[in-house]
C-alpha cells in the first residue's frame, strides 16, 4: 500500500505561482512513475505532468513552459511548481503514483488539493 497526501493548493491571482507537494508513505519502494493530474468541475481528469523513475518528464502543451515537476526520492516527496497561472488552471489537483511489483501494476491517488486562479 502507498499513501499519498497533497498540500499547497489555494487561491491565487492570474499570473501568480503555487507549489504543490505530495508526500508518499508506505510501500514507496515499488513506485516507478509519479505524476500530477487535475480535474475541473464537469470535465474529465487530465494529465498535468509526469516524471519517470529515470527523471524523464512529460507535460501537455497546456502547461508546458509554466509547470515543472520534480521529485525528492530521499524525502519521498513529489512537487509541482506552477508559474504564470491562468484561470483555466483552476481544478482539483491529484498526485498519482504507479507501483510495480511482482509483474503487476497498481495506481495510487491522493485525496486532491484545490487550486483556484482568479482573473
Amino acid at each position: 500500500q502507498v499513501q499519498l497526501v497533497e498540500s499547497g493548493g489555494g487561491l491565487v491571482q492570474a499570473g501568480g505561482s503555487l507549489r504543490l507537494s505530495c508526500a508518499a508513505s508506505g510501500d514507496t519502494i515499488c513506485i516507478s512513475a509519479v505524476g500530477w493530474y487535475r480535474q475541473a468541475p464537469g470535465k474529465e481528469r487530465e494529465l498535468v505532468a509526469i516524471i519517470s523513475s529515470g527523471d524523464s518528464t512529460y507535460y501537455p502543451d497546456s502547461v508546458k513552459g509554466r509547470f515543472t515537476i520534480s521529485r525528492d526520492n530521499v524525502e519521498n516527496t513529489l512537487y509541482l511548481q506552477m508559474n504564470n497561472l491562468k484561470p483555466e488552471d483552476t481544478a482539483a489537483y491529484y498526485c498519482n503514483a504507479v507501483c510495480k511489483r511482482y509483474g503487476s501494476t497498481r495506481d495510487y491517488w491522493g485525496q486532491g488539493t484545490q487550486v483556484t486562479v482568479s482573473s
